[in-house]
């Protein structure tokens, strides 16, 4: 029994001494750490130049520091002993600066040419007005924080300070404990940074010389192509019309330079499916809309073209106009293309614009999207009339939808070039035309008719089957 209360005792003795060890550790451990980190830190102080430097009025210079993440550096630079900043007053770094070579510090793969051209205006020690030289032939040589000397010079006819090629205009602008801040009228360049911007802009030059490839013939003239003159983007293209559109019923994508490319500065496609659905919400216009979308791949193409810069103006016919196609009419391969395109016009006319136009000239001559065919406008009864004779039409329902690229104006009539259109029928139904081949009579020849003319005269009968 005694002997387990001394093995207890002992025990509880050496956790006792266990505890206090660690305790004591672990306390030293803590002090050592807040004294290292106290040590590495390096307190600024509120009257510091660095300070005064971002609360003064040289704020160029102090939005330079801060872009140039050198306020880490300049804080130990402080920490450490007293600095010099020669400090360029703002119109220097803010106007007077080459505009070219200001855009070369602030780009990003740059940072390091910044940071040496701020670093060449700062001297890690502290230089009062009388350490300049007395005489203009002395020049006392400084190393900044760049590692770039800076020489102290005094010109005696006027007394003035210059450091390296700047005049010193504000000395001792501010005085500081840890340093003092000497403002000077022009920027200070080191000769890296300069060689630096030299090489940058000779590459820049060089890489701005586009190569020309070989001469291009057109094999149509055999002569050399001219390239085609810039064009801004969201302007007109440059090719008509016709030219964007692919022989056969469908239009292809317009290779004239417009506003449709990689920026899509027009959405064609949008405005197509917009003013569809306005035909639709309208009213009197299902038909229309059914071919553009179901029976033909009109308004995909017609988007396309919008896309690439073009402008439409689509007369579009009503349900009663449609309901009067035959379906011999509709029934032809493409005929439900060429009915549109007869319908289109490739400019941009309002309500508007079309009947100024037949009030001051009578008639006008519009052009289609159907090669060759034009059509005629003209003014009757106040409105505008479309076509010809009976196969015309009227505005029935002007300005649908009109948004600057697509104009869309209801018409009552289906139209037709004039010489596929005849004259209507009992039915009233409008039929085409079919050429009628007519047999031409062999010509005779001249001296042959002579003779069968005197042998008439004479009297006698010949036996020419020419003459009979």
């Amino acid at each position: 029994m005694v002997t387990m209360l001394k093995l207890k005792s002992f025990f509880f003795f050496f956790s006792l001494v266990l505890f206090l060890f660690i305790s004591s550790s672990s306390a030293t451990t803590l002090q050592d750490t807040t004294t290292s980190s106290t040590s590495t830190t390096t307190q600024i102080n509120s009257n510091s130049v660095l300070v005064a430097l971002l609360d003064s009025h040289y704020t160029e210079l102090a939005e330079l520091v801060e872009k140039a993440l050198l306020l880490q550096t300049l804080e130990d630079a402080v920490g450490n002993h007293n600095i010099t900043i020669f400090a360029p007053r703002n119109e220097a770094l803010e106007r007077d600066l080459d505009p070219d070579f200001k855009r070369f510090l602030l780009e990003p793969r740059n940072l390091k040419s910044l940071q040496t051209l701020l670093l060449h205006h700062i001297v890690p020690k502290r230089i009062g007005l009388h350490q300049w030289p007395v005489t203009s032939t002395e020049s006392t040589r400084h190393r900044s924080l760049s590692t770039d000397p800076l020489h102290l010079t005094t010109c005696i006819d006027s007394g003035d300070k210059f450091i390296s090629k700047a005049k010193v205009i504000h000395p001792n602008a501010v005085d500081r404990p840890d340093g003092v801040i000497h403002g000077i009228e022009r920027l200070l360049i080191p000769r890296s940074v300069q060689q630096d911007f030299n090489n940058r802009r000779s590459l820049r030059s060089i890489s701005a010389v586009k190569p020309e490839g070989a001469p291009e013939v057109d094999p149509r003239t055999n002569r050399l192509k001219k390239p085609a003159p810039p064009v801004k983007p969201g302007s007109p293209p440059v090719l008509p019309i016709y030219d964007a559109m692919a022989p056969g019923p469908s239009l292809a994508p317009a290779p004239a330079p417009g506003p449709g490319g990689p920026r899509h500065h027009f959405n064609g496609e949008k405005q197509v499916k917009d003013f569809i659905q306005t035909l639709l919400h309208y009213g009197g216009y299902n038909e229309m809309a059914d071919i553009l979308v179901n029976l033909t791949s009109l308004a995909t193409e017609m988007g396309r073209l919008v896309s690439e810069g073009y402008v439409l103006t689509v007369l579009a016919p009503n349900d009663e106009a449609m309901a009067k196609l035959t379906t011999d009419q509709l029934s032809e391969p493409g005929a439900p293309e060429q009915i549109i395109y007869y319908h289109v016009i490739p400019e941009y006319q309002t309500e508007e614009s079309m009947y100024n136009a037949v009030r001051r000239f009578a008639k006008i001559s519009y052009d289609t999207l159907r090669l060759p065919h034009k059509l005629v406008a003209q003014e009757a009864d106040g409105s505008v009339k479309f076509g010809q004779s009976d196969a015309s039409a009227y505005l029935f329902d002007p300005d649908i939808y009109t948004d600057g690229r697509i104009s869309v104006q209801g018409i009552d009539g289906v139209l037709f070039p004039p010489e596929e259109t005849d004259t209507t029928t009992t039915t009233g139904k409008l039929q085409t035309k079919k050429p009628i081949k007519v047999a031409a009579k062999p010509r005779r020849g001249k001296l042959l008719q002579v003779a069968c003319q005197m042998l008439e005269a004479v009297g006698q009968d010949s036996h020419f089957n020419t003459c009979l």
